[in-house]
């Protein structure tokens, strides 16, 4: 190579750095700031000279370019990406004493006289995680089903509000971040979109929320860059590396550090939940003039410690809340009404409606939730309705128009046998859903699948929720027995059927064999009776041993347990009496399925917990600890046999108390109670195995035992 090329070759890749950076700030005033400080076409000539370059020098090329946005075709579709941590949905508050209860209930799980909040507009459009690493835009998934989503990186590289570099000291950065936004369509830009459309002959979309996430999800990434999608990032999802801030509003202004779009003007933090309500107020009056969809004010605990300590309760952080907007209503007639199978056996009616337009669809049916909602709000077919969409998604009925008129209208009647298997329907009383309990119910048949083989049931690696949909499909799974009984020997069939290799099926044979080991507190789980999980699951075991001795066992052997309480033991009581069910678990046992564990006779002092006379001791739990929920530790408390109460009282044994507790220690002063002082959960185990032994003086009693496999399992 002479020197003359050296100093071309040097000069080029120099040039092209200068580039990227110029044109990546550009992006960046236009984009996030809106404040640009170029003409289009200067903008223009930068990317032209620097796509020259690239040509020329296809060495230069580098995945953080901007001319990388518009990526090639994804010709076989999305692939699957597991989040590290789960993308939860939000809790509802539909008016402010619904707000008023969430911050009071935080109030007391803080123990606390206030707490800041950060209010932030709720967006309607597509929740979606990014990902860098070392401070370069690695990956992009959509939220999916919170757990798993799918990967749509080359889509939001066309995105000019996404950074494919991080601003500031790539020393500084962490070597891992994901930054968690909504991408949404602009309502003026939506507008435009139409008209080109219409101009070209073509049809209009109907909203610009539903048309963000097509955009967001085409197979070909020109396609979505034709469409001017944007961004406002809100939250760091996960991290790996580099010091992070400790609250949700430094974290905002430190993702605008990083150079992404966040919504600073409409980003607002409060001490007192008046001024929250306050802003909401504030917030109505100016939803008309927002280039975006907005559906509600979404209301944070601002320190993440506090965030930590609350914890989630099933998919929703208790850490925050989506305060609604009211719903645009229109009026309409109910058509009629059908009903369909959740995937849990629920009996959902549903409205069938004259179409009507409202909040940015048209509507044809809508929830009708259950026989109770139909009755209070004393439906008929063929009635004038008043339909909203709840949260701008689901259309739901509010009331009826006008009172019963007579006219070509119709009584609503529940079914009393389910629409897809005509099975019976129960509702347990007080309950406000009717079930159909039918194990073996086509409509809820997949789902029942997919929940038998999950890793807390059987554990059967390999058989997802495709592959089970595609046996469903070909004839090969009728029930969950199926599983065992059919699929180890049509391998000839399995291996026929499309992406079923000889090792995939081979592996599956083995995962399925495997798994008929897993004793009976699996199978109870795998079963997927109502209101069973794995608690009350493996206090059946032990109880009983045996399924034949539990299918046997009445609703008052069932009650005699602890952990189980009339309604579940009316659920699992029932499950068993119907036929169709016992005949599933008699096909389980026949396939070799265990169904068996050892048995702990409760009243021989099994129970770690419990006083000389086998009487649960009794605990309060107040403070935080630094690594235990204080739901986790009321968790093991009951499965170790013990109470847990909410207040203190004279029958108190036992005060568990963290940080901050507050008042409780007082209280407990004053009452006698014993404070056992804990900070984090080694020294909550030691704690509690201390109160075994002075509640069990012999060390090698079946209640050591247990306490030593309880600890394992936790």
């Amino acid at each position: 190579m002479t020197t003359a090329t050296i100093g071309a070759t040097t000069d080029a890749a120099s040039r092209a750095r200068e580039l990227r950076e110029e044109i990546r700030r550009h992006d960046h005033l236009y984009h996030v700031l809106d404040a640009p400080e170029i003409s289009d076409a200067a903008f223009d000539r930068l990317m032209r000279e620097l796509r020259a370059i690239e040509d020329a020098r296809p060495d230069l090329v580098a995945p953080d370019s901007p001319t990388q946005r518009v990526g090639g075709a994804l010709a076989d579709g999305f692939s699957e990406v597991a989040h590290r941590r789960p993308m939860l949905s939000l809790g509802n508050a539909f008016d402010v004493d619904e707000l008023k209860a969430w911050h009071t209930r935080t109030l007391e799980m803080l123990e606390t006289d206030s707490f800041d909040m950060v209010c932030e507009l709720k967006y309607d459009g597509l929740a979606v995680a990014l990902t860098y690493e070392g401070g370069v835009f690695t990956r992009g998934a959509t939220r999916g089903n919170g757990s798993v989503g799918e990967d749509v990186t080359a889509n939001l590289r066309t995105i000019k509000s996404v950074p494919l570099r991080l601003m500031g000291d790539p020393a500084d950065l962490p070597d891992v971040l994901e930054v968690r936004g909504e991408v949404y369509f602009p309502k003026s830009k939506f507008e435009e979109f139409n008209a080109a459309r219409s101009a070209e002959g073509l049809p209009t979309y109907v909203n610009p929320r539903n048309t963000a996430a097509g955009s967001l999800r085409q197979i070909d990434p020109a396609m979505t860059a034709q469409r001017p999608l944007d961004i406002f990032a809100y939250s760091v999802g996960y991290h790996e590396g580099g010091d992070l801030p400790d609250t949700q509003w430094e974290t905002l202004n430190y993702l605008s550090g990083l150079g992404f779009k966040v919504n600073t003007q409409y980003n607002k933090h409060f001490s007192d939940l008046g001024d929250v309500i306050a802003w909401y107020e504030e917030s109505l009056a100016i939803l008309e003039s927002l280039d975006y969809g907005c559906d509600g004010l979404v209301v944070k605990v601002d320190r993440f410690d506090y965030q930590r300590h609350l914890g989630n309760v099933g998919r929703e952080p208790r850490w925050a809340i989506a305060y609604k907007f009211p719903a645009e209503q229109a009026t309409t007639r109910l058509l009629d009404v059908g009903f369909n199978v959740g995937r849990t056996g629920t009996i959902n009616p549903y409205a069938v409606l004259e179409p009507v337009y409202v909040g940015g669809a048209n509507v044809k049916q809508a929830t009708l939730h259950n026989e109770d909602y139909i009755r209070s709000k004393k439906l008929l077919k063929g009635a004038k309705v008043i339909v909203e969409r709840a949260g701008e998604v689901i259309p739901q009925v509010v009331r009826v128009v006008g009172g019963r008129t007579g006219c070509h209208e119709e009584e609503i009647h529940f079914p009393h046998i389910c629409p897809s298997c005509a099975e019976p329907v129960t509702r347990r009383e007080g309950e406000a859903m009717s079930y159909c309990t039918n194990a073996s119910c086509p409509a809820q048949l997949v789902r029942r699948l997919e929940h038998f083989v999950s890793r807390g049931a059987m554990d059967i690696e390999g058989l997802g929720i495709k592959q089970v949909q595609a046996f469903v499909d070909a004839k090969l799974l009728r029930d969950v027995a199926d599983i065992y009984a059919i699929l180890p020997n049509r391998r000839n069939k399995l291996l026929a059927m499309e992406r079923m290799a000889e090792k995939s099926v081979s592996n599956l044979i083995t995962a399925i064999n495997e798994s008929r080991s897993r004793g009976l507190t699996r199978v109870l789980v795998a079963l997927g009776i109502e209101l069973v999980g794995v608690e009350v699951a493996s206090a059946l075991a032990r109880r009983f041993g045996d399924m034949r001795t539990l299918k046997q066992a009445s609703v008052d052997d069932l009650v005699a347990i602890n952990a189980i309480g009339p309604k579940i033991a009316e659920s699992v009581h029932g499950f068993f009496q119907q036929t169709s069910n016992s005949k599933i678990v008699d096909k389980l046992e026949n396939t070799g399925v265990v169904m068996t564990e050892e048995t702990e006779d409760e009243e021989d002092g099994a129970t770690p917990l419990t006083d000389p006379e086998g009487k649960p001791l009794r605990f309060v739990v107040t403070g935080r600890l630094e690594n235990y929920s204080r739901s986790a530790i009321q968790d093991r408390i009951k499965q170790l046999g013990g109470a847990v109460s909410g207040s203190l009282s004279k029958r108190t044994n036992y005060l568990i108390a963290g940080k901050g507790g507050g008042s409780k220690r007082t209280d407990a002063e004053k009452l006698e109670v014993e404070v056992v002082e804990v900070s984090t959960k080694e020294q909550f185990d030691a704690e509690i195995k201390t109160l075994v032994d002075k509640w069990n003086s012999e060390s090698e009693s079946p209640v050591q035992e247990t306490l030593t496999q309880s600890s394992a399992a936790s």
